[in-house]
């Protein structure tokens, strides 16, 4: 299928929310934000379509305690 978006924000926050969804043996691509305006990095990361399921509990959970 395709990829989804899953997370747009700070560097810090997608490389924490990146190792949270491999753990889950789930391959996220990364690319950041070309229209990004200042010092800090947006960086936005992408699934697999067919492995949201997989990971969506734990994106939920990591998003609910950001």
């Amino acid at each position: 299928m395709g990829l989804i978006k899953i997370f747009s924000g700070k560097e810090t926050i997608a490389q924490k929310l990146q190792s949270v969804i491999e753990s889950g043996n789930v391959f996220v691509t990364q690319r950041e934000n070309k229209q990004n305006s200042g010092t800090n990095k947006i960086i936005e990361l992408f699934i697999e379509e067919d492995d949201f399921m997989k990971v969506r509990d734990a994106i939920e959970d990591f998003k609910m305690n950001m």
